[in-house]
């Protein structure tokens, strides 16, 4: 490209590996809680990113003090399984460094908020005595690999899950400065030993998400995601991979260059070895075809756009050295959680828990904690931000369901809630126009009733927030779904259909509650008259209010 590079390709490129003055920011500039300006691009790569409490901005700044500088810590866990030691070594180190939250991602990791800069290298310290980190959960590469998370879908749960490990192994920058920066301090080898095919000095042009389907649940909304690979299951064993690429959701306001867009399946792999050289290649055409000039055009549904999905199957297959097969037939029928208890094919059972937007609340970690201690069960985290307990033996749930008893842990919780997802927003994220993970629990009560009065509560009606149009929360492929637009208002999307297949659109823009109240009861009164048999809200919505 002849036009000026973003500034932050020049960060990337300068900076020896993501080392940058990263040593210097932590260890010598104890004026300021934050790190160095291109230091701040470099610590996303290490899996955190700098925040301030934006609810003590103006009170700060009338004393004339720096911002409340904090950082938030993810973790990168392939597939979201950790065992109750893992479980346990987490749950201290939230209580010795940060605000002692747990967020569950809908990324299936989880994250700490309010780290201290001098409390960065002990917190990766404790994470990596426990065998985790936070290596590549942030920044312009690949970042943690999902995959479907109730091994109850499919026999061939273990294996499918797997491949989250795999890529996620296959797809890690070469570079040390991880450990050297907040491990040990020394220099591991020589850096000419970090020389990295796949992200080179530049890395990619933005970040990159790959998801694991696993029919009939599309859990990790796999359309949304730079690749998607679904799971192609026939007579109990695994034949192989559709290969989704393209999909992304955020977009920017009154910037009509950015839009959503679904990925698009184009061909199937039968091997192990030709599904990892198909996902590395892809990330290999996105790297030299990317934008590197428009951090907002740069994401890989517009590379593919650009080429044309044709164009970028031809490219991809040059690279690989062979034709992908015809795509195989497959079905969603379900995206929810499956709460509660269920059983699967090895006599294992698994307990679903609902975690509100993935904040696990104190008396949830309580519980959590004193399972963890009894080392019966492992903790797998799901794409809905929820939590499963899992392979825990026959035996050993009549102490689960008596833990369960004793914390007061199943509450009676509507559908809607149980279908809802919200980013983090306020008061963290520099990027947030408007509240979500606060709010969104506060409109939820107020929709109830509205259900209640159609006899829709038992209705799996998913909604979904975000405080900016990024969609972190994933509110694009939503039946109802808020975007912010700045405080107390919101952009009204509908359309989406239930089982995340089909985008919403924008029905109506900047409601504040109010208006949001009255258009969703207009909407469900219109749905229970009006709707065909079996027919979902989202395509109610779509075929009646968008046609």
């Amino acid at each position: 490209m002849s036009e000026k590079l973003s500034p932050i390709e020049t960060i990337k490129t300068q900076s020896d590996g993501l080392r940058g003055t990263l040593k210097e920011s932590i260890d010598l500039d104890n004026h300021t809680g934050n790190v160095r300006p291109d230091d701040e691009t470099l610590v996303k790569f290490h899996g955190m990113y700098v925040q301030d409490d934006r609810d003590r901005r103006a009170e700060r700044a009338a004393k004339k003090l720096d911002k409340l500088y904090s950082f938030m810590i993810r973790l990168r866990i392939p597939g979201g399984v950790i065992s109750a030691n893992q479980w346990i070594a987490t749950h201290e180190i939230s209580k010795q460094y940060g605000t002692g939250t747990l967020k569950i991602t809908t990324r299936q990791t989880l994250q700490l908020h309010g780290l201290l800069k001098h409390q960065l290298r002990p917190t990766i310290q404790a994470f990596n005595t426990a065998k985790l980190d936070s290596i590549a959960a942030c920044g312009d590469v690949n970042r943690n690999v999902i995959v479907s998370s109730h091994p109850q879908i499919s026999p061939l749960h273990q294996e499918i899950y797997e491949y989250a490990d795999k890529i996620s192994t296959l797809l890690l920058p070469k570079t040390q400065s991880y450990y050297e920066v907040f491990i040990d301090g020394e220099k591991i080898y020589e850096r000419s030993a970090e020389a990295d095919p796949l992200y080179e000095d530049r890395y990619l042009p933005r970040k990159f998400k790959i998801a694991i389907a696993i029919p009939p649940s599309n859990d990790v909304d796999v359309f949304t995601n730079d690749i998607g690979l679904i799971a192609v299951v026939e007579n109990n064993e695994l034949k192989g991979f559709n290969i989704a690429i393209g999909g992304g959701l955020a977009t920017t306001h009154g910037n009509p260059n950015t839009y959503s867009r679904l990925g698009s399946i184009i061909g199937f792999t039968d091997t192990e070895e030709k599904t990892l050289k198909a996902v590395y290649e892809i990330l290999t055409i996105q790297r030299d075809f990317g934008n590197r000039v428009d951090r907002k055009l740069s994401r890989l549904k517009y590379t593919v756009d650009r080429l044309t999905v044709e164009g970028f199957k031809k490219e991809l297959e040059s690279r690989i050295g062979f034709e992908l097969l015809p795509a195989k037939p497959f079905a969603f029928t379900e995206r929810s959680d499956r709460y509660g208890w269920e059983q699967n094919h090895l006599g294992k059972w698994f307990y679903t828990l609902f975690v509100e937007h993935g904040v696990i609340k104190p008396y949830q970690k309580q519980f959590l904690y004193e399972l963890a201690q009894l080392g019966i069960s492992n903790f797998i985290f799901s794409g809905n931000q929820n939590l499963i307990l899992g392979e825990i033996s026959e035996a050993d749930k009549v102490q689960v369901e008596a833990l369960l008893k004793s914390h007061d842990i199943e509450k009676n919780v509507s559908a809607l809630r149980k279908n809802s997802m919200a980013c983090v927003a306020l008061p963290t994220c520099p990027l947030a126009l408007a509240e979500a993970q606060r709010y969104l629990p506060e409109l939820v009560t107020k929709i109830e009733p509205i259900l209640e009065k159609y006899k829709l509560s038992e209705d799996e009606i998913s909604i979904r927030m975000t405080g900016c149009p990024n969609g972190c929360g994933r509110p694009y492929v939503a039946e109802l779904g808020f975007i912010g637009t700045g405080p107390e208002h919101y952009n009204f999307m509908l359309g989406g259909d239930r089982f995340g297949e089909r985008l919403n659109v924008l029905y109506k823009e900047k409601l504040n509650e109010s208006q949001i109240l009255e258009e969703v009861d207009r909407l469900f009164s219109d749905y229970v008259t009006n709707r065909n048999l079996h027919e979902t809200f989202g395509d109610f919505a779509f075929r009646v209010i968008l046609n």
